[in-house]
């Protein structure tokens, strides 16, 4: 090879590897714009716990894996003695039951890691899940109990989803839970969630997602924006004031910079200088100031009367500091406009699970009959049979979950015995094919809406943020 052909050879690698980048970059960032979980290539089939795929192999083998079944996710109790918990995450869901898929590289490691057989890697190369899925509608209520999710389909083709279906409702119903409860503290005063910084990087963006459909009206995190349409916010930190010679020449750039109509940041140094300096390059139309330090309800109070004096007197005062549902109550009579949540919002304020469970309620025996079927273990039984939910009404104000129960796998209407009752549940996915309607943008805002509806029919009580029972009774009523 002589160098010019050496050299010709290194230049069309070089330029293939290039194309090949750009191909790629250009295949990423059409990936990008999907939904999260619609994205070419981007398998979940092993988001999952090993026991799933053993039971599978395990099923294979003796011949039950196509005995039909009805899983169903619930939650035996509240967590944190809470009074009524809030459906999430049911759209992230359904987008990632599409690319449950197990691809070559997926289909490699669990025969390199000897995790099943032969026989049932032919099975999962092949795996699609044909069944249905009923459920709660996104942004619903929920009390111990409520069937949450049922899945119906063959046993190995159920079971499989597990893991995947509450490492997601888990989370994000945690979220929205205590979502919904601070913006009841709030009342009419707007929520913005900026816990990204306290949440691992993916469930970040979850939260964001769960807490705009429970109250939140906006989020500090971009790509909650850009993957859910979620409304985005933020100006400056600490940090800008600090890299200034003078707050004021900070103020005076971020104005310059963003307009009289933003917000300032007034407690880096002393909390009166700063209205001072904000007031003083703003002039009287500036749009807000941020308190982030000091006793709340006093400082917001001594803020409001210095804008006031000032002339600012149409300013707004948001508040930020570590704040939770308790503190945000704490702060109702106080001369604030909004509020920032972080860390208690994404973490759940102080319960980061649902503590929701999958269970296998009715299968079919050998010889094709249905039984119900049910956990005895002390603490965390279950109900078997199949369940048809419904919650009862008195002048439009909730009094009961109502689920009926059957032993078999007939289709459970109780609308004529039960007529003040609104049903719960709806199709997400039927033969396999989940429900767009329910995924994407539209899909999170027709979450929102649902919620704040169906809020409106909790009873007094149900406001109320001290440990308490339930809001409501669970009744359970068999089949007629």
């Amino acid at each position: 090879m002589t160098l010019r052909q050496a050299q010709d050879g290194a230049l069309r690698q070089a330029q293939d590897g290039a194309l090949r980048q750009a191909q790629d970059g250009a295949l990423r960032q059409a990936q990008d714009g999907a939904p999260a979980g619609a994205r070419a290539g981007s398998s979940t089939a092993l988001l999952t716990d090993r026991y799933e795929l053993t039971m599978v192999d395990a099923a294979l083998r003796d011949g039950t894996a196509e005995r039909r079944c009805v899983f169903e996710l619930f939650g035996r109790r509240l967590p944190g003695g809470r009074r009524f918990g809030v459906v999430a995450g049911t759209g992230r869901l359904l987008e990632l039951i599409r690319d449950f898929r197990f691809g070559d590289d997926e289909l490699r490691f669990l025969r390199d890691e000897h995790v099943v057989d032969a026989a049932t890697l032919d099975f999962l190369e092949g795996y699609r899940f044909t069944g249905s899925i009923t459920g709660y509608r996104e942004g619903e209520l929920y009390f111990p109990g409520s069937p949450i999710l049922t899945v119906e389909g063959t046993f190995a083709e159920a079971v499989i989803l597990e893991t995947l279906a509450l490492s997601v409702l888990n989370h994000d119903s945690a979220v929205a839970t205590a979502a919904a409860r601070m913006s009841i503290a709030a009342g009419d005063r707007p929520l913005a969630e900026m816990g990204s910084r306290r949440a691992a990087e993916s469930s970040a963006v979850a939260a964001a997602r769960a807490a705009h459909i429970a109250g939140f009206g906006a989020t500090s995190n971009l790509e909650a924006g850009r993957r859910w349409g979620i409304p985005t916010m933020g100006t400056a930190a600490h940090s800008w004031t600090l890299l200034h010679d003078s707050e004021e020449s900070a103020f005076r750039a971020q104005v310059v910079a963003l307009g009289v109509g933003t917000t300032l940041l007034i407690d880096t140094y002393d909390i009166r200088t700063g209205v001072d300096t904000a007031v003083r390059v703003a002039g009287t139309e500036l749009g807000g100031v941020r308190i982030d330090s000091g006793d709340l309800p006093t400082v917001a109070a001594e803020v409001r009367a210095r804008l006031d004096e000032l002339g600012a007197t149409g300013t707004r005062i948001t508040v930020t500091s570590d704040l939770d549902e308790y503190a945000i109550a704490a702060l109702a009579a106080s001369p604030v406009d909004s509020y920032g949540v972080g860390t208690s919002v994404v973490t759940g304020s102080g319960a980061p699970t649902a503590g929701m469970v999958y269970k296998l309620v009715a299968r079919q025996d050998a010889a094709g009959g249905w039984v119900a079927v049910a956990k005895a273990s002390t603490d965390k039984g279950s109900t078997g049979g199949r369940k048809a939910a419904f919650r009862t009404l008195d002048h439009g104000t909730a009094t009961s979950e109502l689920i009926v129960v059957s032993d078999g796998f007939e289709e459970l209407d109780t609308a004529a015995s039960h007529p003040e009752a609104r049903g719960l549940q709806v199709p997400l996915v039927v033969d396999g094919e989940p429900d767009a309607a329910y995924e994407g943008t539209a899909g999170v805002e027709a979450a929102r809406a649902h919620h704040a509806r169906v809020r409106e029919e909790l009873p007094v009580r149900g406001l109320a943020l001290s440990r308490s029972d339930p809001a409501i009774p669970t009744v359970y009523a068999d089949a007629e």
